[in-house]
């Protein structure tokens, strides 16, 4: 009598990977628990979360979030990677469709793929999605807890600004979401490419705050970005 979510692995080693970690970590409120599991058929099985993804509810047809809603979105998200960041195990992938919400709007963490920090010296393909990855990680191929802090504060812009991390249809200093945004904040035009629903319904202290955490979390070098805590 209980609704689930089900995915179908290909790769037994991730699937299996993908059993071991969530296994130990079910009880996370903010991570998507894992119920079970059918090694026959490489099945996992989900609490199913019924309003979808972030992204879903971003610049979409769908009633607009309210800024509160925002925030407390973007809160239980970062006390999901936080979780993860202490027990030194990286997301890899954090971005708004891997954030996911329940009836009643708590955020929970997906990704089918989280990883140890030890088992991340030995992949040697680039991890994560075009738009939320970080430039040292591209740079050195090294991923550390502050490549998830990165692509959360891609996820922090996104969500003040409803519109995607990368768009090639628009001019070229505008594609890349994060870039913009920081261009516009040093300019002191962030206000005018926040989402319009937005526009007159948040307290000028809190968008300063949100921006400036979003931009400490986007800053070049992963030293300058703060921690998830």
């Amino acid at each position: 009598g209980t609704k689930v979510a089900i995915r179908r692995w290909i790769s037994n080693n991730k699937f299996y990977n993908e059993i071991q970690m969530m296994s130990k970590h079910r009880h996370c409120p903010h991570l998507v628990p894992l119920l079970g599991y059918c090694t026959e058929k490489t099945i996992l099985v989900y609490e199913y979360m019924d309003r979808g993804s972030l992204l879903e509810h971003l610049g979409t047809q769908k009633p607009a979030l309210t800024w509160k809603q925002r925030i407390g979105i973007c809160i239980a998200a970062a006390r999901g990677l936080r979780y993860l960041h202490e027990l030194q195990i990286i997301h890899g992938n954090v971005k708004s469709s891997n954030i996911l919400l329940n009836e009643k709007w708590v955020a929970k963490i997906t990704d089918l793929s989280i990883y140890s920090t030890e088992l991340l010296r030995y992949l040697t393909v680039v991890r994560g999605t075009l738009g939320y990855l970080d430039p040292e990680y591209l740079a050195t191929g090294r991923m550390t807890e502050k490549s998830d802090v990165y692509s959360f504060g891609v996820v922090l812009f996104e969500v003040l600004c409803a519109r995607r991390v990368f768009d090639s249809k628009l001019p070229d200093e505008q594609q890349a979401l994060s870039r913009w945004a920081l261009r516009c904040k040093e300019e002191g035009n962030l206000d005018q490419i926040i989402d319009p629903y937005l526009m007159g319904r948040i307290n000028p202290l809190s968008l300063d705050k949100f921006a400036e955490t979003a931009e400490k979390c986007v800053a070049f070098c992963g030293v300058d970005r703060p921690s998830m805590a």
